[in-house]
């Protein structure tokens, strides 16, 4: 199976209106069009009955002391851990492609509560849910894609992962809202074939992305 989009190449710069924030002279960032990439997929194997994707950040801090904080640097060294940005299973088998924008067109505060998506696909909660916890304006439950937004001052690039999975059962019998930890236990055992594509972010002005 083969996954590209007229988004971004694979290992190339996702553009910013795929963005959660872009860079601003002002307060670092702005929040941006937060528009899903378009995504689709080829040579799809025999058998498949449902899709599922996802898209995980694995460049994100284990440590926040430094995070956005004036004067201070992330360090590219400190060790990284895993955002979820996207879940979504029970894509039905007729569906190969996903145009950008259909999913997410903006930031919602307190989080999308019913994403749009492929007709009976269910989408799983993003860690901005988690994020956003303690903010008062920010803060709830964000279902679907909400695109890159890592810390102002990383000096790592950040690395995207879009992945999506063939699976051998229509339905994985998830509800809407459902964590990563439910999508890795109900696909497992029932993945045909998948295929990735990656994309870089940054938000670092000290840093160029070509």
């Amino acid at each position: 199976m083969k996954l590209y989009s007229r988004s971004l190449v694979d290992g190339g710069v996702i553009p910013g209106r795929c963005a959660f924030a872009v860079q601003a002279p002002v307060a670092h960032l702005r929040l941006s069009q937060n528009r899903n990439p378009h995504l689709a997929w080829t040579q799809v194997p025999e058998g498949t009955r449902s899709f599922a994707l996802s898209c995980i950040d694995s460049e994100v801090p284990t440590r926040g002391d430094d995070v956005n904080q004036e004067g201070r640097i992330v360090p590219a060294d400190l060790p990284r851990a895993d955002f979820v940005h996207w879940l979504m299973v029970d894509i039905p088998a007729s569906v190969q492609q996903i145009a950008e924008g259909a999913c997410s067109a903006g930031v919602t505060a307190k989080g999308k509560r019913e994403p749009a998506g492929p007709a009976g696909s269910v989408q799983g909660v993003n860690d901005y849910t988690g994020w956003f916890g303690s903010d008062a304006q920010m803060g709830g439950q964000y279902l679907g894609y909400d695109g890159p937004c890592p810390p102002w001052n990383d000096a790592r690039v950040h690395r995207y992962r879009f992945e999506v999975l063939a699976l051998d059962t229509a339905g994985l019998g998830l509800a809407p809202g459902f964590a990563r930890a439910d999508f890795e236990r109900a696909v497992s055992g029932h993945v045909l074939a998948r295929a990735s594509i990656l994309g870089r972010y940054s938000l670092n002005p000290a840093i160029r992305l070509r």
